[in-house]
This record gives structure tokens, C-alpha cells and sequence, in this order.
């Protein structure tokens, strides 16, 4: 499972993943003290997208979006208008 090298693409890709099956996605957040690293995972079992890091302003970026993922998951309106807004 390689790792996406930029934060845009990982961040597009993962929103696109949840929005085209939102009942099968799951989000995994890793912090691992001895590297220092915040791993980020977004799969569906069939697609894994996964993005590392080990600098401070890039785990702004991921609550962020983990915020925004959340929002989605919750909300009653229709993911389809959901993608329209972005």
C-alpha cells in the first residue's frame, strides 16, 4: 500500500473514495510517539489511500478533513449535493 507524496492528492482522493461509497468507508488515524509520524488511512477494502507525516502544520490539514469526512457522515442531505458544494 504505498503512500500518496502530497496532501492535496491524498485529501481529493479520499473525499472522492467516501463519496462514491460512503457505507463501506472507513477512516483510520495513527500517531506513532517513538517516529514522531501521523499516518492517515481511508479504505474501502477494495482501495486503501494513505498518506504519512512527521511535520506539525500537515496535522492541521488532517483534523480538517477528518472533520469534514465526519460532517459528511453525519448529515442527512444527499451525498450527490454534497460533491456539488466542493
Amino acid at each position: 500500500m504505498p503512500y500518496f507524496q502530497t496532501w492535496e492528492e491524498f485529501s481529493r482522493a479520499a473525499e472522492k473514495l467516501y463519496l462514491t461509497e460512503p457505507m463501506k468507508v472507513r477512516v483510520v488515524l495513527k500517531y506513532r510517539h517513538c517516529d514522531g509520524n501521523l499516518c492517515i488511512k481511508v479504505t474501502d477494502d477494495a482501495v486503501c489511500l494513505q498518506y504519512k507525516t512527521d511535520q506539525a502544520q500537515d496535522v492541521k490539514k488532517m483534523e480538517k478533513l477528518h472533520g469534514k469526512l465526519m460532517r459528511l457522515m453525519v448529515s442527512k442531505e444527499t451525498h450527490s449535493s454534497a460533491m456539488e458544494m466542493d
